[in-house]
């Protein structure tokens, strides 16, 4: 039998993070520095509260919108933090994730040929999920000069004909680059007059360390334009538990739910109510990984600037995105290198579009001792390379 792949998906590039880390695989003694994962275990009182829910039997389905109990709590945080108001009931939806929650969105808003302005770089699953709801990409390249961020001229000059929606990620993944107000502003001033839909990933926003983080949703006369998601993985160290949420308008909120519930149906019950308690009781415990991010932050990039990678101080989240040029290799070489001989492991820059091969993304989710290693290694094979005849 001849068996034909669907030609989408037949032309969608693996994950290239994950192609590289199928590399790391078996190998002894890497310090590992790429998968965007905290190295925190989630705090004691949330795993618990996931035992306790099996131990007393919760091990049923929920609504597929997700526990009420759950979307109230997000909706009376989100009032009490923000000043946003969400209908819990008509307005909020528990997902598989973020990574589900976008592509919900994207299915339940695109028609062929619909284009979504996409910034460059930004986390890998973007344009697949944009393409795979039968939409275009429009990429968006940033810089170093502006500090890897969107100029609001920038998605002015952009809203061509057909262009529906803009993805926005901040702080983002993989430069932790991030808004301010003014910032924020500049930008809602051009979807208001494009009337466009922002797609606003803001999983990060715990982790903003120069400023206050301010929802896109929650500047005057946005709301309407913005569907907004966030999560349990990155603040409250959670990946594996796999809870995220959306909030929007009730009609994109309606159409999300709608194939939600056609294919997921819903986010796990033990996840959902270990979620309940990190929103009551794990606010101290994200302040403490916080701070403990902001001391790598400022030791990985004093570092790196020091052994020559320039490397740009990023507002939020756990990574940096320093450039290699120096190293005069492209980005999957010296990734490939460096792991092969001083066993440490990277994201090459190409995994995150082919304009950045001039530069890798490091994860600082790690001890600070591997830190320190892993930048006393890398130093060790840039003085190698110099040294080579």
């Amino acid at each position: 039998m001849k068996i034909e792949i669907s030609r989408k998906v037949e032309q969608l590039a693996p994950s290239g993070i994950r192609a590289f880390f199928d590399l790391v695989l078996g190998m002894k003694d890497v310090i590992s520095l790429g998968v965007g994962e905290p190295d925190f275990v989630a705090p004691w009182h949330i795993r618990e509260a996931a035992i306790y829910s099996l131990e007393e039997g919760y091990t049923s389905y929920t609504s597929n919108k997700g526990m009420p109990e759950l979307r109230k709590q997000i909706a009376h945080f989100l009032k009490h933090r923000y000043g946003m108001n969400y209908d819990y009931d008509q307005e909020v939806l528990i997902t598989v994730g973020v990574s589900e929650g976008l592509d919900l969105v994207m299915r339940a808003l695109l028609n062929p040929g619909d284009k979504v302005l996409v910034p460059d770089p930004v986390y890998v699953s973007y344009g697949p999920v944009v393409e795979l709801a039968g939409g275009t990409a429009v990429t968006l390249k940033t810089d170093i000069q502006s500090g890897f961020k969107l100029l609001p001229g920038q998605i002015d000059q952009a809203c061509s004909k057909g262009v529906k929606a803009l993805m926005l990620n901040y702080p983002c993944n993989p430069t932790g680059a991030s808004y301010t107000r003014a910032e924020l502003q500049a930008i809602a001033r051009v979807v208001k007059k494009h009337n466009l839909l922002v797609i606003s990933d803001e999983i990060y926003d715990e982790l903003t360390y120069d400023f206050e983080h301010t929802p896109l949703a929650s500047l005057k006369d946005m709301r309407e334009h913005v569907v907004y998601f966030n999560g349990f993985s990155k603040a409250y160290a959670m990946t594996g538990f796999r809870i995220g949420w959306a909030c929007g308008p009730e009609k994109i909120i309606s159409a999300m739910t709608k194939i939600h519930q056609y294919t997921i149906l819903c986010a796990s019950i033990c996840g959902q109510m270990a979620a309940c308690e990190a929103l009551k009781n794990g606010a101290s415990s994200v302040q403490h990984m916080k701070k403990e991010y902001a001391r790598r932050r400022r030791y990985i990039v004093g570092a790196l600037n020091e052994i020559g990678l320039e490397c740009h101080m990023p507002e939020g989240a756990f990574y940096v995105f320093p450039s290699i040029k120096s190293a005069q290799e492209s980005s999957m070489e010296f990734a490939t290198n460096l792991l092969n001989q001083k066993k440490v492991a990277l994201v090459p820059g190409t995994a995150f579009g082919p304009a950045w091969d001039e530069y890798v993304r490091i994860s600082y989710a790690s001890s600070y001792e591997n830190l320190k290693e892993a930048v006393a290694r890398i130093a060790d094979y840039l003085k190698d390379k110099k040294n080579k005849p």
